[in-house]
């Protein structure tokens, strides 16, 4: 039987892009272990529409 893990998908938003009005979206999927970090976590991931890097934020 196959162990189950304390690892979930969750999906980064830009939280830049928002504000800037230009149309589409930046998500990115990655994964994290909830057991070692329960809040919402936040990376510098690369935005392509607006050609710089951004903070992305979890969402739900």
């Amino acid at each position: 039987m196959a162990k189950k893990g304390n690892r979930i998908q969750v999906i980064l938003e830009c939280t830049e892009h928002k504000e800037s009005g230009v149309p589409g979206t930046s998500r990115y999927i990655t994964t994290k272990n909830k057991k070692n970090t329960p809040d919402r976590i936040e990376m510098k991931k690369y935005n392509a529409i607006l050609r710089k890097y951004t903070v992305h934020k979890e969402i739900k």
